[in-house]
């Protein structure tokens, strides 16, 4: 057998494949999954359904169609400020993971040193690798998951080519501060590197808290790439459709990687997506208060049970720390007994470390019907009453 890509190869099953597979076994509630229940918004499905009878079924512009491109840039323009030319700065990929994938690809050349954030997305790390570059991985801790000088000193040095943000962060549920968006900033600016922005959870905010995009703040408008995501913007995540928002001269490069791995994406879910950036502002201020509803619902049946949970700011997600309960078991050890014995699914965070990992800290999605949440919660009743060995 000829030797094949390792980069790829000796990838383990990963825990959400596992957790899947358990759930499924097990007959559970799968709150480990982050998709809602919901079919997505009517009116936009409709507009895809009139877009595939009625439109054009062919291959659509590579850099995306002309409308969608518009609608993203327009989009941003009236929630963030920011002023993009949707033909040199705007590209529509099949999905924020390609949109990562393209921004990657284009930015990182071997010996490159790329910052990571532990929980980190588990794409980030194998595209690294397969384009040469060696990440470098900042470890963030529970409650707050801040970032701090001291550990961004440890990790930029003049080697170090790009770092990669999520905010909001999946899975820890923080909305980053103006204060630490300005912190990465200095030092991207300081060690001349390139941000790659995993954008896509951001106007699943709650509590009043603003998005604020990287690339908005000073100094950061020509070293940013801006990822999002429809999937996650309207709650259609079968949809796949992202964008990459970046200066001319970095979008150029992303779009040449785009060309070679999709070319092109769906053109009827396009111009449903511009249809739905166009909606008014309370379509997304109540989107936020419904999930905000079933975050609350959900959280307040587990403390009532006896979980600690950690306040979600933001995301499908909130996140248990098991650290004060005493169970005498990991994350993953939780999990597999819950999936296991109680029916329900969830996910150990310590699956988003690659190193060091927090061990004592679970993820559960709440965008879920209320029947399922409750149900879910009926089952967990005495989870956490697990004896003490």
């Amino acid at each position: 057998m000829p030797s094949l890509n390792k980069v790829f190869g000796d990838l383990p099953v990963t825990i959400f494949e596992a957790m899947s597979q358990l759930a499924r076994d097990n007959n559970a509630i799968n709150l480990g999954q982050g998709f809602p229940d919901d079919p997505g918004p009517e009116d936009i499905r409709k507009a895809a359904a009139d877009a595939s009878l009625n439109g054009y079924n062919q291959y659509p512009s590579m850099m995306g169609i002309p409308e969608l491109r518009q609608a993203i840039a327009s989009h941003y323009g009236h929630w963030h400020g920011l002023k993009l030319d949707p033909m040199t700065e705007v590209m529509v990929t099949s999905g924020g993971t390609e949109a990562l994938t393209s921004s990657i690809l284009a930015v990182v050349e071997p010996g490159d040193e790329v910052i990571c954030f532990q929980p980190v997305y588990d794409s980030y790390l194998p595209i690294i690798r397969q384009a040469g570059g060696i990440p470098r991985l900042l470890r963030l801790e529970p409650p707050d998951w801040r970032l701090n000088e001291e550990m961004l000193r440890s990790a930029f040095n003049p080697k170090t080519k790009a770092v990669l943000f999520n905010n909001p962060l999946n899975p820890a549920a923080v909305v980053y501060p103006r204060e630490d968006l300005e912190l990465l900033a200095r030092f991207c600016q300081e060690f001349d590197s390139i941000a790659i922005c995993d954008e896509v959870w951001e106007h699943v905010v709650f509590d009043g808290r603003e998005h604020i995009p990287l690339i908005t703040i000073p100094g950061m408008r020509d070293r940013t790439i801006k990822v999002g995501s429809a999937g996650k913007i309207f709650s259609l995540t079968g949809w796949k459709i992202g964008f990459v928002c970046a200066a001319p001269a970095l979008l150029k490069v992303a779009s040449k990687v785009h060309q070679f791995l999709t070319f092109t994406t769906a053109p009827n879910l396009q111009a449903a997506v511009a249809y739905g950036l166009h909606k008014p502002d309370q379509y997304f201020y109540d989107m936020r208060k419904d999930l905000a509803r079933s975050r609350d619902r959900l959280t307040k049946g587990l403390e009532d049970i006896g979980f600690p949970v950690l306040k979600s700011q933001g995301t499908y997600f909130l996140t248990v720390d098991l650290s004060p309960l005493g169970l005498n078991e990991t994350d993953e050890a939780f999990c597999r007994r819950i999936v296991n014995d109680y029916k329900v699914a969830a996910i150990p965070v310590s699956a988003f470390y690659e190193q060091d990992a927090v061990t004592s800290v679970v993820r559960f999605c709440f965008a879920k019907k209320d029947a399922t949440l409750d149900t879910a919660l009926e089952r967990l009743a005495d989870a956490v009453h697990r004896r003490k060995r």
